[in-house]
């Protein structure tokens, strides 16, 4: 059923003038707003997600999964010209990328970045493929202990994967769990939290948020380190010859090991796709007979992250499309686009709309396809996307962020909300918190309330309903275990620490 769909969707994708149109617009501007320091994929999707609401499901889905795929890329490009990642999945890659440019290597490396990604993209593309229909058919055997447990386990692990202390973003998940309360309540239908306003009357909504909390937000952090940045390398290289297939040909390993690293990760909620370059580079190293090579231009330095970068978006889809957990904070962004087209992101989604589900398939595929394509058109002239203004860059982008607030219900009040909220963000930057909870507290807040209620009411206000369930207990002992982890890793190294001094002569 679903490749029968995924078939259908991509022949009428490409037999649809608007469909390729969009798919190319996705993917140029995807890979210029990646190219730019200090606009991250999730930025570029924050800013865009506004122009997707006048779209069908499934061309909205097709346009920002092009932006998505293309930004992930084009996160390398700064990365290996100027030494600056565009996207913090790029902050491996410049390790042995712009010493490659430096050696007059830069389009070896930026072809071996883009051949690299789209081996990964193909290698995540068909593990979400295989593993999500799976997944989701023992998710629709979920009751609400079940999800309730999963909503937890999905919190606590977002909490301890954000940077800082778990503390802190156990801290800013609850605030998400709050705004997630504002309104009328789903079952009693008893308005909170709204301060007598009309314009809370129906909760805050995920895209006001996430276009403040990600695109205004790190508007307001980038004004006071605006200046630009140029290649230091020679440009004239890019017009050197891009390496021959056997070159190519030689790196498959460290692509295969980085995309199956990349995707295993990735499906991991609160992973994401920094903490799993980090480890394809490591295993890379290890596996390298010659790791001294490594930051100073070796080739599987760039292959190695750049699968796993890629591959790491097939892995962070599958818990939202099958658990509608968000895999990261760029995915949190796309399950608003799919709220918005009144698509419930979780196991029902493939029973209840499996033509969607391969129109999904189908864009991943031609996004990665257009940007293999596109990134080698494009790249004479990569300089000259670095040289935009950060001035102008950041005013286009303040007006996008206003303009796509307003656009989603024609409301002044959403657009006080993304204010509210973008100052929300650069706060919770100035004290060196967390910002990706926010938003995953305020999805999986009606998530956790809705089914620790009705839990509770099965169980007729006991709580030994949870007991009844050995999943729901094993998500609540693996939520615990994280919570406690780092507070029990301290003693345990003095532990060992106190033995060593013990049974030392």
């Amino acid at each position: 059923m679903l490749i029968d769909s995924f078939f259908t969707s991509l022949l009428a994708t490409l037999a649809s003038p608007w469909g390729v149109t969009l798919a190319v617009l996705g993917t140029l501007l995807g890979i210029v707003l990646g190219a730019l320091p200090g606009v991250s994929s999730t930025m570029a999707l924050a800013i865009l997600l506004p122009l997707s609401f006048g779209m069908t499901p499934e061309l909205a889905i097709l346009f920002l999964l092009c932006v998505f795929v293309a930004s992930v890329y084009g996160g390398s490009i700064s990365a290996i010209l100027i030494n600056i990642p565009g996207t913090p999945g790029a902050i491996v890659t410049q390790l042995d990328g712009h010493p490659l440019a430096r050696q007059g290597r830069a389009k070896e490396a930026l072809v071996y970045a883009l051949v690299a990604s789209s081996v990964g993209g193909v290698i995540g593309l068909a593990l979400l493929v295989l593993i999500a229909p799976l997944l989701a058919s023992v998710a629709m055997q979920f009751r609400s202990p079940e999800f309730t447990a999963i909503a937890v386990f999905g919190l606590v692990l977002l909490a301890y994967a954000s940077p800082g202390s778990t503390v802190r973003g156990l801290l800013v998940g609850a605030i998400g769990l709050l705004c997630g309360m504002v309104g009328f309540d789903a079952l009693t239908d008893v308005s909170r939290f709204t301060f007598d306003s009309r314009s809370l009357q129906g909760g805050i909504e995920l895209v006001p948020l996430c276009v403040g909390l990600f695109g205004l937000a790190e508007v307001l952090r980038h004004l006071h380190a605006s200046r630009q940045r140029r290649p230091d390398v020679d440009m004239a290289t890019l017009h050197s010859p891009a390496p021959k297939l056997g070159a190519l040909a030689k790196r498959w390993a460290s692509m295969l090991r980085g995309s199956f690293i990349g995707a295993l990760v990735g499906a991991i909620p609160a992973a994401g796709s920094a903490i799993a370059v980090a480890i394809a580079y490591a295993q890379e190293m290890r596996f390298s007979r010659r790791p001294e090579r490594f930051g100073q231009g070796a080739v599987e330095g760039v292959v190695a992250p750049e699968a796993a970068n890629s591959s790491s978006i097939g892995g962070t889809l599958i818990p939202m499309m099958t658990l509608g957990v968000p895999g990261d904070a760029i995915t949190a962004v796309l399950m608003g686009s799919l709220l918005i087209h009144g698509l419930r992101p979780g196991p029902m989604l493939f029973a209840e709309n499996p033509g969607f589900v391969g129109s999904l398939y189908a864009g991943f595929l031609l996004a990665l396809l257009l940007t293999l394509a596109l990134g080698l058109v494009l790249m004479r002239w990569l300089p000259w996307i670095l040289r935009i203004p950060s001035h102008m860059l950041l005013i286009g982008i303040a007006l996008l962020c206003v303009v796509g607030a307003y656009a989603i219900r024609n409301n002044m009040a959403d657009v006080y909300i993304m204010l509210f909220f973008g100052a929300v963000g650069y706060g919770l930057h100035l004290l060196s918190l967390p910002t990706a909870p926010l938003a995953f507290g305020l999805i999986l807040g009606p998530l956790l309330e809705e089914n620790l209620r009705r839990s509770l009411l099965l169980g007729r206000g006991s709580w030994e309903v949870f007991l009844h369930s050995p999943i729901a207990m094993g998500l609540f002992g693996l939520s615990l275990l994280a919570i406690l982890l780092p507070l029990l890793a301290p003693l345990w190294v003095r532990l060992r620490e106190d033995i060593k001094r013990v049974s030392a002569p």
